[in-house]
């Protein structure tokens, strides 16, 4: 293999060539985010899927769809050129024993559906296709992780990813909290935003202040009792997917215009955003990619750096692409912590920056062992290093511990690196190597953007309305989608710096954002909605069907034929095996996570941790 050092490149995949077949959910997102790092192919580029494709044939996105079943509904993707050995990558929707074929079953059976769902008290689909969107990216970081890997002296590796594995893995922090020691600190219970003003304006409502959040409501006249018991709900919602708040605060919200709701907020410190139609994002689209890379300093070795040379053999052991770097990451909630932890589940040490006493959501209830369940999802695995960056003298121990990392990772509110004097340019001068990677809510793309938290971009790029289908109230999600694919993105865009850096012999800035998320999660509403056609899913579209003793989802392509069965009377195995005589595809919703462990399905991979937290396994495979 040729050093990729010398080669001439502006992008990590400028003079690959890739070719990709499969079920255009995961092929979609594969093949624009390999022509957007700069990998070519002859096919067209994809456009947006019809529901059901995959189903056998070809659709009009140019990639080539495969047979209904096992195996052969796989997505394969072969990168060639560069210097490198082939890279080979296969993406599935689950072990073919599982009888998991399509997005809707992936997300019945991974818990997916339940999350979603707590909101409205019973399990829902997602009318995004977000299992698929979340392995198509975790297809790409493989084939990147792989890449570098081959750069740094490792023998070409094949990657597989499983929509299956995908699906926990979003669901992971849910899991976790429902296999811990203790119950929830907040009740499990249907309601949440958003809000709706006398004018019939649908809205979020965000602050992460107690204070801001009781004058905001007192400024609306709502009753005490209402404001007092609704914040402890309002302050989990993220981690439960569900806020029961009082009545009184939706029959507030109703009593004002938009505009006296406007001007409260906008006095008391809170922040407040109309949900936003898919039209209007896809109007003001600037077509930007998820994600952005910038070389910032001079080559490797003429700043004397005493890391191997590309393509030098590293006697890298077998099981890590990313075995010897190093990541630091100073995070906080999910977005830059997830991305950290699948960058450390590919073999690279991660050192967790935390502040004096520890991180406080180490004791976040629920608890295993006596450490938050969630908190251990996105993090187990780090060393920690606790620093005082208010502290000169600490913030010049960090630039130490910069100074022999591979990558720097933040999602600091913005500006707030620059303040402290740990910008990307701040660090370059003390490793010119580094990849300084930054993980943000808008990417500054946005004017007038509000706070960049999951539901706030939710609400004003329209996933609130593609998350479900035609005739229902638009409503953003509460199980934390954004956030998720946000980590990553940020893990993706690391190694596209990563594999950039071993190729031209310089550091990288990356940065990625929650927006990046929702545009890649709206894409093919957003391309309907930009060609003039209802962006939405038809009414009913991925609502799991009752049976006496639970749910059942059928797949995305049987569902009509199947909502021509009574099955309100059968049990689940017994709707289930009729629709099976029938030739339909459909499979059990997952209501209670905390039976996944032993769910048949999954068998064998959902294990426990040191402190008997629940933990899914690696997404992808290399062999």
């Amino acid at each position: 293999m040729a050093s990729p050092a010398t080669t001439q490149t502006v992008r990590p995949l400028d003079t690959l060539r890739f070719d990709t077949s499969g079920p255009p959910q995961i092929a979609s997102v594969v093949a624009d985010h390999l022509r957007l790092l700069g990998a070519r192919t002859d096919r067209p580029r994809p456009g947006d899927a019809s529901t059901g494709a995959g189903a056998g044939g070809t659709t009009r996105t140019g990639i080539t769809s495969t047979t209904r079943t096992g195996t052969a509904g796989a997505t394969t993707i072969t990168m060639t050129g560069g210097g490198f050995d082939p890279a080979l990558a296969t993406a599935v929707w689950a072990d073919p024993a599982s009888g998991l074929t399509d997005e809707a079953t992936v997300q019945a059976a991974t818990g997916i559906m339940a999350v979603h769902g707590r909101r409205d008290g019973s399990p829902r689909g997602l009318a995004v296709d977000y299992a698929a969107t979340a392995t198509g990216i975790l297809t790409v970081q493989g084939l990147l992780a792989a890449l570098v890997g081959q750069a740094r002296g490792a023998a070409a590796r094949t990657v597989t990813t499983g929509a299956d594995r995908a699906g926990l893995l979003a669901v992971s922090q849910y899991l976790a909290a429902a296999g811990a020691d203790e119950g929830e600190a907040s009740e499990l219970a249907p309601g949440g935003p958003p809000f709706t003003s006398s004018d019939g304006i649908l809205f979020e409502l965000e602050t992460l202040d107690p204070g801001a959040w009781a004058a905001f409501w007192k400024a609306l006249e709502a009753p005490a009792e209402a404001l007092r018991t609704g914040w402890r709900p309002f302050q989990f919602r993220y981690a439960t997917a569900c806020a029961p708040f009082p009545v009184a605060l939706h029959l507030t919200a109703r009593s004002h215009s938009w505009e006296r709701i406007r001007r409260a907020a906008a006095a008391f410190g809170a922040e407040v955003c109309a949900l936003r139609p898919l039209a209007e994002r896809a109007a003001e689209h600037d077509g930007a990619a998820p994600w952005s890379l910038a070389p910032t300093s001079v080559g490797l070795m003429a700043v004397g750096s005493s890391r191997p040379a590309a393509g030098a053999p590293t006697g890298l052991p077998a099981d890590g692409p990313l075995a010897g770097l190093t990541v630091l990451e100073a995070g906080r909630r999910i977005q830059a912590p997830l991305a950290a932890h699948l960058l450390g589940r590919l073999g690279a040490d991660v050192i967790r920056i935390e502040p004096p006493g520890g991180d406080p959501l180490r004791g976040m209830p629920p608890a295993c062992s006596g450490i938050s369940a969630r908190w251990l999802a996105l993090n187990r695995g780090k060393r920690a290093v606790e620093i005082d960056i208010k502290s000169e003298a600490d913030r010049r121990r960090l630039r130490e511990l910069a100074a022999g990392a591979d990558v720097f990772l933040h999602n600091w509110a913005p500006g707030k690196a620059a303040e402290l004097g740990l910008d990307c340019e701040d660090l370059a001068r003390v490793n010119p190597a580094l990849v300084y990677a930054y993980t943000s809510g808008w990417a500054d793309r946005i004017e007038d953007a509000p706070m960049g938290t999951d539901f706030m971009v939710q609400a004003r790029t329209g996933v609130g309305e593609a998350a479900r289908p035609e005739g229902e109230p638009p409503a953003p999600s509460l199980m934390t989608l954004l956030d998720v694919l946000g980590g990553l993105l940020g893990a993706e865009a690391v190694l596209a710096g990563l594999l950039l850096r071993e190729r031209t012999g310089h550091g990288v800035r990356v940065d990625s954002s929650l927006l990046g998320a929702a545009d890649t999660l709206t894409a093919p509403a957003l391309r309907r909605a930009a060609r003039g056609e209802n962006p939405r899913r038809p009414a009913g579209f991925r609502l799991p069907r009752p049976t006496a003793d639970g749910w059942l989802a059928p797949a995305d392509r049987d569902a009509r034929a199947a909502a021509a069965h009574d099955l309100s009377g059968l049990s689940t195995t017994e709707a289930l095996a009729r629709l099976h005589e029938h030739g339909l595809t459909a499979t059990a919703v997952t209501t209670e996570l905390s039976d996944l462990h032993r769910d048949p399905r999954f068998t064998g991979s959902i294990s426990r941790d040191a402190h008997g937290a629940p933990a899914v396994p690696d997404p992808w495979s290399f062999v």
